[in-house]
């Protein structure tokens, strides 16, 4: 099958759902008001809520979301088969993800802008409160470790990227006062931006910075970098959000439209075909794809993060409720998109030519090589390597330079990583002042306080074995814990729609799927972590899978009687 036909066939499916299957929910099941006076206008504050316009509101959205999840994913994803990973990114985006993020944005603008493990508590009771907010805290506290840790990696591993993407903070800050403070229009200056990013791109090529040159060993550099990183994520959570955050995630949203007009040139000029196999159903090494399919493609077609986005910063800043379709379900399908060329830079791209250890190999035998086992595939330099080197065949068939696509793609990732890390902080700062009023001590909510916490314990995390690692010995609970998170938000948000007597089939149907699907792989992970000796992650996972269990056995409680007042 030629890559191009798949492309073209699924970005339309994505632009139909969102005109049919968004619009209905949008109008029958969510019931958008415009009327509606948003949290935003009604809690303005200037540092957190902030009445924001909708295309730069979607580029905070998108890039918060993305992160580096629906590229890694996708690209580890295709051991399996393309047939698998194309499917569940179309369908999981456009009937769970995209209801997902939707849901948790209405619930949260109709909640002051509340995160929905704090709503929870609201529609089923106190206890649910407290135990979803210690599990959103230690996601986030994970992501935040273990995303400082990649950002340093991708530093390391492309010093070409540093200088753009530390010269893109002083012009988003200059993108952010010029359209609040001085009133401009922010489709003209996000496009100088976007020029002048893209400028600093072109130095970088030619003069990168690696700290290793500089007289750092490579672990000492990549410490270096994780405390710089750590100290960043303090200063941009804190600042008001139109100061840098936004303003960076636009111009990074720009990124995403610069990259998907650079791979689709690619794919209609290059036409490659795809090479990796349609179904695989056991690669050397590699867990069943059943349920892990559904674990390991997570940001590409739903993943437990994006409600904390949704209904934690994005909620504070939609202008109106009309708005939400546009922000939560199409983000969600730009998302999906992002994977398909993702999917076919992997399956297709790579066939064009991947050069290991001087050889070349072509076809599929390309695939072949980068995928022969598990093992081989599934580091993170593999999984960004096999998007990265079939990415720039695919933008080099029409004469843009090797290294400069190279560099194109590096400052891609980490603006996307970077995002991840500070939209991360930002919403464990509002998850442990939530935490702190649901447990009676609001004095840990303090803005200052609160990020103070949620940086200094993701240090610890990242340091407490001296090697700014630390936080991987706790990675492979993540990709379950977050998927079964995404379960329990469908579950809220599924209580939201049976209080409001409406139909809660569109959002109670993928919640069964997810829950039933990411609680098997969980218990496969303990089974594993058992046999292995891994105790750590076996005891805390079984800690997470309890408290997600009595999480569901309350709710089932109220099912029953859904008006019930709620227990103590």
């Amino acid at each position: 099958m030629n890559s191009l036909f798949l492309v073209i066939l699924m970005l339309a499916g994505f632009l139909i759902a969102y005109h049919t299957y968004g619009r209905f929910l949008g109008k029958k099941i969510f019931r958008l008001a415009a009327d509606r006076v948003c949290p935003s206008h009604e809690l303005q504050d200037d540092l957190d809520f902030v009445p924001t316009n909708k295309h730069i509101l979607f580029g905070h959205h998108f890039t918060s979301i993305a992160g580096l999840g629906p590229i890694v994913g996708p690209a580890i994803a295709v051991i399996w088969g393309w047939v698998p990973a194309v499917l569940w990114v179309f369908f999981g985006s456009i009937f769970m993800g995209a209801v997902h993020d939707f849901g948790a944005l209405i619930i949260s603008l109709r909640n002051n802008g509340r995160s929905v493990g704090d709503i929870s508590g609201d529609l089923v009771s106190p206890r649910v409160r407290i135990l979803f907010l210690l599990i959103i805290f230690f996601l986030l506290l994970i992501v935040i470790a273990v995303f400082a840790l990649i950002i340093g990696i991708l530093f390391t591993m492309y010093p070409e990227a540093v200088i753009p993407v530390w010269i893109e903070i002083p012009i988003a800050v200059w993108l952010g006062y010029m359209i609040y403070k001085k009133g401009a229009s922010h489709v003209t200056l996000s496009i100088a931006a976007v020029v002048m990013l893209y400028i600093a791109i072109v130095i970088g090529t030619y003069v990168p910075l690696d700290l290793t040159a500089l007289g750092l060993s490579g672990q000492g550099a990549l410490i270096t970098w994780i405390v710089i990183l750590f100290i960043y994520a303090f200063i941009a959570s804190r600042l008001p959000v139109q100061i840098l955050m936004q303003p960076r995630d636009y111009i990074n949203s720009h990124q995403l439209l610069v990259a998907f007009v650079l791979l689709g040139l690619g794919v209609i000029v290059a036409r490659p075909e795809i090479v990796a196999p349609a179904y695989q159903a056991s690669p050397e090494g590699a867990p069943p794809i059943f349920p892990f399919l559904f674990v390991i493609i997570a940001c590409g077609a739903i993943s437990g993060f994006h409600s904390l986005v949704s209904s934690g910063t994005s909620s504070k800043q939609c202008y109106n409720e009309d708005d939400a379709r546009y922000i939560g379900y199409g983000a969600m399908l730009t998302e999906g998109t992002l994977s398909t060329f993702v999917i076919a830079a992997c399956v297709a791209g790579i066939g064009i030519g991947l050069t290991v250890e001087g050889e070349t190999f072509k076809g599929v035998a390309a695939f072949t090589q980068h995928y022969s086992s598990w093992a081989a595939a599934s580091g993170l330099n593999a999984k960004i390597g096999a998007f990265v080197e079939g990415a720039a065949n695919l933008i080099s068939s029409y004469g843009i330079p090797q290294n400069i696509t190279i560099t194109i793609m590096g400052v891609f990732l980490v603006s996307f990583a970077a995002t991840t890390l500070d939209t991360a902080t930002r919403l464990q700062r509002y998850i442990v002042g939530e935490l702190g009023r649901a447990i009676k001590v609001p004095q840990i909510g303090e803005p200052t306080v609160a990020t103070l916490i949620a940086v200094i314990t993701a240090f610890i995390l990242a340091f407490y074995n001296g090697s700014g690692k630390g936080a991987l010995t706790l990675w492979p609970l993540f990709g379950a814990a977050n998927q079964l998170l995404a379960g329990l938000a469908l579950l809220v948000i599924t209580i939201y729609l049976v209080r409001k007597n409406i139909s809660s089939f569109y959002a109670a149907i993928p919640m069964v799927f997810m829950i039933i699907m990411t609680g098997w792989a969980m218990l496969l992970n303990l089974q594993n972590f058992f046999n292995g000796g891994n105790w750590l992650c076996f005891f805390i996972g079984v800690c997470i899978l309890v408290l997600e269990i009595w999480m569901i056995i309350e709710a089932i409680i109220y099912f029953k009687n859904p008006y019930a007042p709620k227990a103590a």
